[in-house]
């Protein structure tokens, strides 16, 4: 690998790390209290959006993870599986509770807050994180995607159905990173590429891509295709229309870097034709 792409995965790292850092330590914002008791009971209301979770919560001293696990611990042991148990799993989930983690916390506590509580606990665990439960089940369904997912060191995440109508071929979408800066993973299968597209915005925006794994293509409109291998970066100017996807014998990610901007908004376009796709090596 060339020095810039060990430079740029090491930048990433730590742009990564500090992220989670500052997700980890951030004040706690809750509005539940106001929302529910504002005006029959405005104090408790404000003792359990500002006391409880705007300094309790958000004190550094445990992190976020920590606090979850200690408050459905307690649940479990006051025998309460109501729906604010649901809200703190629900919570768990969010502050980095993985299903593997919930399995074992539930299990756990179930020897001291009693069988019949964990199955109830259970229950509601598996609603919450059902999808990492469809995600593990998914294992080896597909042995080319999981052998990829090997050779890159971002998650390929789900199916990107959510904008499957702009794709031709099938791609998957991770988030890396939804504050501060966006950055997300998507991974093309073969043959797979996105519709000609512009990012617009009035300052700033455009997008970053940096390639992970595999191999593909970048094209702005009335200019050649631009090869991706890993270590390659492409800066994509606002309100140009372009698009990109794998080669046609080859898997491809990259991270997609969400570059800040004012009045932003994407437009999607025409499909690249098969014509001009079939053109590329």
């Amino acid at each position: 690998m060339s020095k810039m792409f060990m430079f740029l995965m090491a930048l990433l790292v730590v742009l990564m790390l500090n992220s989670a850092r500052a997700e980890a330590s951030r004040k706690v914002v809750q509005t539940a209290g106001r929302d529910s008791l504002g005006k029959f009971a405005p104090d408790f209301a404000r003792y359990n959006d500002d006391i409880l979770f705007g300094e309790v919560w958000s004190d550094e001293t445990l992190d976020l993870k920590t606090r979850s696990t200690i408050v459905i611990s307690v649940f479990m042991g006051r025998g309460l599986a109501d729906s604010s148990l649901k809200y703190h799993l629900m919570t768990a989930k969010k502050n980095g509770i993985t299903r593997e983690e919930i399995a074992a916390i539930i299990t756990h506590a179930g020897f001291y807050a009693g069988w019949p509580m964990a199955w109830a606990v259970f229950n509601m665990a598996k609603e919450v994180w059902a999808e990492e439960q469809v995600e593990a089940l998914d294992v080896g369904k597909n042995p080319e995607r999981d052998a990829f997912q090997k050779e890159i060191f971002a998650p390929i995440g789900k199916p990107n159905d959510a904008y499957a109508k702009y794709f031709i071929g099938q791609s998957y979408l991770a988030p890396l990173s939804t504050s501060q800066v966006g950055i997300f993973n998507v991974t093309f299968e073969p043959g797979c590429r996105n519709n000609w597209h512009i990012h617009h915005a009035k300052d700033g925006g455009g997008q970053i891509l940096i390639c992970i794994g595999g191999r593909g293509y970048y094209q702005e409109w009335g200019k050649d295709p631009v090869e991706m291998t890993p270590g390659t970066v492409v800066n994509i100017p606002a309100n140009v229309k372009h698009w990109h996807g794998a080669a046609p014998d080859s898997w491809f990610s990259h991270l997609a870097i969400e570059v800040p901007g004012t009045e932003t908004s994407n437009e999607w376009l025409e499909p690249v034709s098969d014509q001009d796709y079939s053109k590329l090596k």
